[in-house]
């Protein structure tokens, strides 16, 4: 084949090649560029998702018993050896995230006593802990560090953080004893202690000081009477023979998984192995890690929203894939006559297709290595898409010469004409569509998505039902037009007869199909999106039935009088939360042998009332919000579970439930999935009335608060609630000495920020975003090529009635009366496929991972019907826009001298 002229076709149909060209690179571009994006935004949310966690969640931390030792070696030595030994043992994607590991040993706290803690009549507890490393995290303010030397008789030497002996009024050269107590709480056999220096971190944010009991605070009392406890540092040649001496010491062996060094693409390998780890510890070892929750709830997301990923770009793909197909089309149309003269003059079959090839590979692998090029600039790890991108550009290159033998060898036909009975080849091809379609359909519903991985059958769906839906909007395109055209034809006017007798006879076959994909990409986009939106709304509303809740341990019964004092609440009600509480059969509490539940009590009405004024939309059983006092069982709210249960053992009329020490009756009044303030997963469960419980001398007290208001100090509901908790202390009615730790406030605004943010959200979002616009962008694209595919028939048909008088009024109403009903049935068909795609994916989707584990329900949308509306009003007035364009670019007597088909 001859390159120059090959070259000299390539730039006289210059437009028809720089398309295919555009759309070659678009599509390599996206294979290559929008993996690297996303494995950056997936690297980005787990980053912050991880840094918004405590520094310690990330510690793997190895603890022995406390004990003698009963190794010959000595007790640092052996920490040191096993220290390297863990790390050995750990699966390589553990050992490789690990940045930072620290070990120490130290001993038990024992009591030490001494004339500067007897000044203050402080009771304190020591713990003695030896750590490598700790003299270069720290800056020394007074004294000296413990010496290494081993010196007989030479009191225990210990260092102290700065501000936890100013605490206790301990200094440098203190002397102390330190050993066990007796009964009374008395010394002996004390050994004497001097502090020989205070120190002060150079960094308390090092993970160093992590460890616990820490070192850089004082652990208050938890009750009166009871002591502070402190550690303090000492040498390890005295940690040495403390343990020589018996002394009981435990070893801790900390290593902290670096966030640089999690690869968010091997997240399930990183998680298997500390499942290894966890089912694998080492005899008489302890191993304690967090890390994996975060972790797992980022690989649910992750996994959740690459198989949404792949399904949108199973859409984008697949419109891409109709454009380029279109755009072959439309070039070997135009060069119908070139190619008929070719084989008029003794070229084979397979001449015009030859050529065709030669054009087609001095421009799509150019172009298809340009877009791949640009692709590896976007930010991000790459992923193995090479061998896609070659993929695709031999198809692309293929498509042009390919499209050259599907030209008829003889003359052009009428292309204007819609056959009643469509050939036996095309009535195979879509029936075989349709039951394709519903194929693939019937297997999603009942294999579901493997999250995380790619099904390409099941993936396909979708496109797959949106060209079933073109096919069926094709078969019954014709006929209302056809009706609507019989009707205009008795009316005065050309202008609608012709316009409608055109647009029914209209080849709309492969245009509509690319159509339909876009515009159904996009909606779907958008329907899912509203979805999860809506759904994250319901689990804020399911965490916080208010505009704000204040949860502790106990408040006391006045805290409720004292929050609603408090600038801009309006209202408050109590709630009481006990977990894993036992059914009794009776008031004696025997036994009902039914499995322990959650119980829930809550003021029926006062809840209604907060959930009004805080604009929730809860819908509260009416036996909570009507219960009152009463002789007989209370009314409860169960879940299905405890219902079950309830109706085994023979309890239905009546059971007893045990909270906060009081046995109440109930009865079940009704069943529900799930009840406000209880998580998501929670399966078991019985709600009852405050109001409706008996009196009693011993009343029940709240451990959360619900409050609505506007415009909420949380810090001003932090202290009331702390206040509130310490008057119940007061009071003297805590069982045990304990002291209650600080109360949490969470917003409902905070909540559902939180659900939205952080995590794969950035992921999702860009999904959706790229969805919805890729797929307008190209549903627009597609009816471009709709109007330039029959823009040479309809310009000489416009042109001719010009020459017969039509007005340029009358040619701009024929032109929208034509273009409209293909516009209306495109759009229209996509969008119904868009809505009706998320019924059938949503199940298995896995996005309640987005919404704390609350279900996605994906409803219709009012503002999708806007949204349509306005898309065809766009669409129409673009498609009208191209065709006045192109009819500007050839003038009349060009395009009458065209003849019928080019």
């Amino acid at each position: 084949m001859n390159v120059g002229a090959a070259v000299r076709r390539v730039r006289a149909y210059g437009g028809q090649f720089l398309l295919l060209a555009v759309l070659t690179l678009v599509v390599t571009l996206l294979i290559s560029g929008v993996p690297r994006l996303v494995n950056r935004l997936a690297e980005q949310g787990l980053r912050a998702q991880l840094n918004s966690e405590p520094a310690a969640r990330r510690d793997l931390s190895y603890t022995s018993s406390l004990a003698a030792a009963t190794q010959r070696r000595t007790a640092m030595g052996d920490a040191a050896q096993r220290f390297d030994a863990l790390a050995a043992e750990m699966p390589p994607p553990v050992r490789s995230a690990v940045t930072e590991r620290w070990y120490s040993v130290e001993t038990g706290a024992a009591r030490v006593v001494g004339p500067d803690l007897a000044a203050r009549s402080l009771l304190v507890d020591l713990g003695l802990r030896a750590m490598p490393g700790i003299q270069g995290a720290s800056t020394l303010v007074e004294g000296t560090w413990p010496s290494e030397t081993y010196v007989p008789d030479r009191p225990i030497e210990v260092a102290l953080d700065v501000d936890v002996a100013r605490k206790l009024n301990l200094h440098a050269g203190s002397q102390l004893r330190i050993g066990n107590t007796d009964d009374k709480g008395r010394l002996i056999d004390g050994a004497p202690l001097v502090v020989t220096g205070l120190f002060r971190p150079v960094d308390r944010a090092n993970g160093i000081w992590d460890g616990l009991p820490q070192l850089l605070r004082v652990i208050e009392p938890p009750g009166d009477a009871m002591p502070f406890v402190i550690v303090g540092v000492v040498a390890q040649s005295a940690l040495n023979k403390r343990a020589a001496e018996g002394w009981p010491i435990q070893s801790n062996w900390r290593y902290r998984l670096g966030v640089d060094r999690i690869d968010s693409r091997e997240l399930d390998q990183l998680i298997d192995g500390l499942q290894v780890m966890q089912r694998n510890q080492p005899s008489g070892l302890t191993l304690t890690q967090g890390v994996d929750v975060p972790l797992r709830a980022f690989a649910a997301q992750i996994d959740a929203v690459r198989t949404l990923l792949a399904v949108i770009a199973a859409g984008v793909l697949a419109t891409l894939a109709g454009l380029i197909v279109l755009a072959a089309s439309l070039a070997t149309r135009r060069r119908r006559s070139e190619f008929a003269l070719l084989r008029a003059r003794g070229g084979g079959a397979t001449a015009g297709a030859r050529r065709s090839l030669a054009e087609s590979v001095l421009v799509v692998p150019v172009a298809a290595a340009l877009g791949w090029w640009l692709g590896t600039l976007f930010p991000g790890a790459p992923d193995p898409t090479t061998p896609y991108v070659i993929v695709v550009t031999v198809l692309v290159t293929l498509a042009l010469p390919l499209a050259t033998l599907a030209v008829p060898a003889g003359g052009a036909g009428r292309r204007d004409l819609i056959r009643v009975r469509p050939s036996a080849r095309r009535l195979t091809v879509e029936v075989s569509l349709l039951l394709l379609a519903g194929l693939a359909a019937v297997l999603l519903r009942r294999r579901g998505l493997t999250l995380g991985e790619v099904d390409p059958l099941l993936v396909s769906v979708p496109v797959l039902l949106a060209i079933a839906a073109a096919v069926l909007a094709l078969r019954a395109y014709p006929w209302p037009l056809l009706l609507v055209s019989r009707l205009a034809a008795r009316t005065r006017g050309s202008v609608a007869f012709l316009g409608t007798a055109r647009a029914g006879r209209a080849a709309v076959a492969a245009p509509l199909v690319v159509v339909v994909l876009a515009i159904g990409t996009a909606a779907f986009c958008a329907v899912v999106a509203a979805g999860v939106d809506a759904s994250r709304e319901r689990a804020a509303a399911q965490i916080v039935p208010a505009d704000a809740v204040i949860r502790g341990e106990r408040f006391a019964p006045d805290t409720v009088d004292e929050l609603g004092r408090l600038p801009g609440v309006q209202a408050v009600t109590p709630v009481l939360y006990e977990d894993d509480e036992r059914f009794a059969s009776d008031e004696a509490g025997t036994d009902a042998f039914i499995e322990q539940t959650d119980v829930l009590l809550v003021d029926g009405s006062g809840l209604d009332k907060v959930a009004r004024d805080s604009q929730v939309d809860l819908s509260i059983p009416a036996a909570l919000r009507t219960a009152a006092p009463g002789p007989g069982p209370l009314p409860a709210i169960v879940s299905p579970a405890v219902a079950a249960d309830l109706t085994k053992a023979g309890l239905d009329d009546s059971a007893f439930i045990s909270v906060q020490g009081q046995r109440y009756e109930f009865r079940v009044a009704g069943t529900q999935d799930g009840f406000p303030l209880l998580a998501a997963n929670t399966s078991r469960f019985v709600i009852l009335p405050w109001q409706a419980l008996p009196t009693r001398t011993t009343i029940p007290v709240p451990t959360s608060l619900l409050i609505a208001g506007d415009s909420l100090d949380a810090e001003a509901l932090r202290v009331a609630g702390d206040e509130g908790q310490g008057r119940y202390q007061r009071n003297g009615t805590v069982t045990g000495r304990d002291r209650p730790l600080g109360v949490t406030v969470d917003t409902r605004a905070d909540v559902r920020r939180d659900l939205g943010e952080g995590g794969a959200n950035g992921v999702l979002a860009f999904g959706f975003v790229a969805g919805a616009v890729g797929g307008t962008l190209l549903g627009l694209l597609a009816i471009a090529f709709t109007v330039l595919a029959g823009a040479r028939a309809r310009g000489q048909v416009l042109s001719r009635l010009r020459t017969l008088g039509l007005s340029r009024r009358q040619w701009r109403g024929l032109l929208l009366v034509e273009l409209t009903p293909l516009v209306a049935v495109s759009v229209l068909t996509g969008a119904l496929v868009g809505a009706v795609l998320p019924l059938l994916l949503n199940p298995v989707l896995g996005l309640s991972a987005f919404t704390s584990g609350v279900p996605v329900r994906v409803a219709f949308e009012p503002s999708l019907v806007a949204a349509v509306l306005a898309l065809g009003a766009i669409a129409l007035g673009f498609a009208v826009a191209v065709e006045a364009l192109n009819n500007r670019r050839l003038r009349l007597g060009e395009v009458l001298r065209l003849g019928e088909e080019s």
